[in-house]
């Protein structure tokens, strides 16, 4: 399934390109305060690029790179949570909420039928890393060694999911399309260490869960350990 949980056929679904289009645009109102020219800001510039390839409207993205100056314009937090989905599967989501005590709240009601940890109560079972999903016809191997990536695997739909260091995320990005790959979004992430199996019942049961908490307003990511 891969380190970052998706729901099946979200991409698909009509309502799903405005969540996609909310999300992206917190992240990039909160990159662009550390400079909003993409060019001297790689978080910012890898989050432009992930917007255009969601065929983002080019006028919701100057709204969304101009936001972090406006004095009236809403502030964002960024929160993590951690716990258990259920059948103790370590899961952890990450929040961009402009009202912490709500957020908190609703989190808490959504795990009732798992378990939410305190910080760091399963944080100890993933690995944070840069996330490089990529299309190319370009060997995958060949592409993670040179571009300096860590390792590999294949995902959904032909994409190829490089991992790197945290602070190589950048450099592996511009090295990956001279290889034949191209990149299409990019991030920092949570790899879990030991990823579960589960049965198919079981499994559904997750599945159940982790939707239910992904169609939060305030949910950017979650990552699960299958």
């Amino acid at each position: 399934m891969g380190s970052q949980w998706k729901a099946k056929h979200r991409d698909a679904a009509a309502n799903a390109r405005g969540r996609i289009f909310g999300k992206l645009c917190k992240e990039i109102t909160i990159a662009a305060r550390n400079g909003n020219d993409p060019d001297m800001n790689p978080k910012l510039r890898l989050l432009v690029e992930q917007a255009k390839k969601a065929s983002m409207p080019r006028e919701t993205l100057e709204r969304a790179l101009k936001k972090h100056a406006d004095k009236d314009a809403v502030n964002y937090d960024a929160l993590t949570y951690e716990g258990f989905t259920p059948h103790r599967v370590a899961v952890i989501v990450e929040c961009l909420t402009d009202n912490v005590n709500r957020t908190a709240s609703e989190m808490r009601v959504l795990f009732r039928k798992g378990q939410l940890g305190n910080s760091g109560s399963v944080a100890w079972d993933f690995d944070h890393v840069g996330m490089v999903e990529a299309q190319g016809a370009g060997d995958a191997e060949t592409a993670a060694i040179e571009a300096g990536a860590q390792d590999f695997e294949a995902a959904d739909e032909g994409v190829v999911l490089f991992y790197t260091e945290p602070a190589d995320l950048d450099l592996v990005c511009k090295a990956l399309p001279n290889f034949g790959f191209t990149v299409q979004a990019a991030k920092l992430g949570y790899k879990p260490k030991n990823p579960v199996d589960l049965g198919e019942a079981e499994l559904a049961e997750v599945e159940n869960f982790l939707a239910a908490i992904d169609n939060h307003d305030d949910v950017q990511n979650v990552y699960v350990a299958l």
